[in-house]
């Protein structure tokens, strides 16, 4: 299935100019959507929001290097999503409904596969991207 898509991505693109956005993309989307009010459009807990709910949001841009120099996803989607039960730091909401939609196995970094919704993995590709 993954090899078909890329071709048709291949296909579309040389023969009519369009593309699928890559998963960077995609997860920019999502958190401009659901993150940029709160974390700020760079990233740095500085978003319009930021002020209303009594506390700083994280600055997303020092993932890796609160983690020692290791990106965290498996951290980070499960403070995104907000697992049942599970305490959300500084009042953080969970966006577990939000992020719902197609299914996808994510390979983590021990190389288990988790099936998860493809939407947190497009965010914490994206995430992993803007870190300083």
């Amino acid at each position: 299935m993954i090899r078909l898509t890329a071709f048709l991505s291949i296909l579309c693109a040389t023969l009519i100019g369009c593309t699928i956005p890559p998963a960077d993309n995609r997860g920019a989307a999502i958190y401009g959507k659901y993150c940029a009010s709160c974390h700020g459009t760079s990233g740095r807990g500085d978003g319009p929001l930021a002020a209303e709910f009594g506390g700083t949001p994280a600055d997303l841009t020092l993932l890796r290097q609160r983690n020692d120099g290791t990106f965290p996803p498996e951290a980070v989607m499960a403070q995104i999503y907000g697992y049942p039960g599970r305490h959300q730091f500084g009042g953080m909401p969970n966006f577990g409904r939000e992020l719902e939609g197609p299914i996808a196995d994510w390979v983590t970094p021990t190389g288990a596969k988790i099936s998860t919704p493809q939407a947190l993995i497009d965010l914490t590709v994206y995430l992993e991207g803007i870190q300083q």
